[in-house]
């Protein structure tokens, strides 16, 4: 379940965080929609913003938005005029339904305890062949930022292992890149792309 001190985090300040700069669209979300079929069944995990749900919809893709905040899905459904369902990791229990699952720095929120878990269930709601691309701040085992936020700050090891356990991907690439988030601090990102 979603750490209690992290989702106070996004009630108190969803709105500044919405209003963050960032770069618009990312180079590796729109490597995903290429990657899907015209049309999919796009499964969003952490909306946040609205700004990638927008960029997909834009691309024509079925979106399903969601997020554990309800303070960002509402946030999120004034920038794409369409509701964002509130869902926790631990509740998803969808079989075959998605071509694609998008969650860009919100699976960094899971409890690590319940990490491979939630990647077996994102396993299962996608289809045969579906594409899973998700992003994680690098670190050397959970532990809190400075705003008071849960991370489980995985090493590239530690992070192979949750999906390796979670399921048997038919490929599954992890890259580390340096760059930022909301607290404006040097961060290495491990982005990873998994297929069904």
């Amino acid at each position: 379940m979603a750490d209690d001190k992290t989702l106070e985090f996004y009630k108190t300040n969803a709105a500044a965080y919405v209003e963050a700069p960032s770069e618009e669209p990312m180079p590796r979300l729109l490597a995903f929609i290429a990657a899907l079929p015209q049309g999919a069944r796009v499964l969003e995990l952490g909306a946040g913003s609205g700004r990638d749900a927008a960029e997909m919809l834009r691309h024509g893709l079925d979106i399903d938005p969601t997020d554990a905040s309800p303070e960002l899905a509402a946030e999120a459904e004034k920038r794409i005029g369409r509701t964002v369902r509130l869902l926790h990791f631990s509740e998803l229990d969808a079989q075959s339904a998605y071509d694609g699952v998008w969650a860009c720095a919100s699976l960094l929120h899971a409890p690590a305890a319940e990490l491979t878990d939630d990647l077996a269930r994102i396993y299962r709601a996608l289809k045969p062949g579906g594409i899973f691309v998700a992003s994680f701040k690098a670190g050397n085992g959970e532990g809190r930022d400075g705003l008071g936020r849960y991370f489980n700050y995985p090493d590239r090891a530690t992070l192979e292992a949750h999906y390796r356990d979670a399921a048997d991907w038919q490929s599954l690439i992890i890259e580390s890149v340096m760059g930022s988030g909301y607290d404006n601090l040097p961060t290495e990102w491990l982005w990873v792309t998994a297929q069904r």
